[in-house]
């Protein structure tokens, strides 16, 4: 990939950043795993999927659905800075007046469908898929997962029917910043070695950098990566990426920033001092 792909995307994944941490106050969002997924997204939407503002109805258009639903932020950041919808709906964030919420709401153009609870969406992009194949298109359908929805039976229940219906317009991609909720995924229910599990399934698996532009084009490239076999892409994330005093932390699943505390993050996010950003300062709320 060249250097200026390399700094769009950059100044694009950027941006995205800065949204989330403006959605982190006035009731707060689950910034942790937004910012893990905020490069990945921006790459599947700027580099991966065939889809525009202009095409989110058309039924040739590539699918793309977030299973992990908390981390919608990052989703509605890049929807913003591309164009389907207005960047200043995004100050609606929590309010009844409009549909930015915690979870994504089909009433936002450039979502598919709704989410939240986990576990559920891999299940539906089988239906997607499917409904694909039966129409004889070549569209493909994308759904991002997080690791520690990778405990819900259900996904594995569509892993295996994935497989048995070669549905090879299918790629699902893990978000894998190694926490859910207030705790590490190998404290809970281990889940290494990730690859040999989703194989043992039937699926064709990559794993790279989530946060390097260039590994995941390296992991995306030459759909599917088996000829009737669904495609999985495990992404390696940190928790909190950008965001140095928060990175990693057990306790950043979900937070309510005051308004100066997002000034402050705004800051660090662009490199300012952190000398304040203690966590005592950064209370969540």
């Amino acid at each position: 990939m060249n250097q200026a792909k390399l700094d769009e995307l950059s100044a694009l994944a950027l941006k995205v950043r800065e949204h989330i941490i403006r959605m982190s106050t006035d009731g707060g969002c689950f910034i942790g795993a937004s910012l893990s997924c905020a490069d990945l997204i921006v790459y599947m939407y700027k580099e991966v999927l065939n889809i525009s503002p202009e095409t989110v109805d058309n039924p040739n258009r590539d699918y793309f659905l977030l299973s992990k639903g908390h981390d919608v932020p990052a989703l509605y950041g890049t929807l913003a800075e591309l164009g389907y919808i207005e960047r200043e709906r995004l100050k609606n964030h929590l309010k009844t007046t409009d549909s930015i919420y915690w979870h994504p709401n089909t009433s936002i153009p450039g979502i598919e469908f709704h989410s939240g609870s986990l576990g559920h969406l891999l299940s539906v992009s089988i239906g997607i898929a499917m409904d694909i194949k039966m129409r004889g298109g070549n569209n493909k359908v994308y759904v991002v997962l997080g690791d520690g929805e990778l405990n819900e039976g259900t996904v594995w229940e569509a892993c295996q029917v994935a497989a048995s219906h070669k549905l090879d317009n299918l790629v699902a991609v893990v978000d894998r910043n190694a926490f859910q909720a207030n705790m590490q995924t190998e404290d809970l229910s281990p889940l290494e070695p990730l690859e040999p599990r989703f194989e043992s399934f039937g699926w064709k698996v990559k794993r790279g950098d989530g946060h390097d532009f260039n590994a995941m084009e390296c992991c995306f490239t030459c759909m599917p990566f088996e000829e009737n076999k669904p495609s999985i892409v495990i992404l390696d994330t940190v928790r909190g990426k950008g965001l140095p005093s928060i990175e990693k932390r057990a306790d950043r699943w979900f937070v309510n920033f005051s308004h100066q505390e997002v000034e402050d993050l705004l800051k660090e996010l662009h490199g300012g001092d952190q000398t304040k950003l203690t966590s005592e300062t950064l209370m969540v709320r």
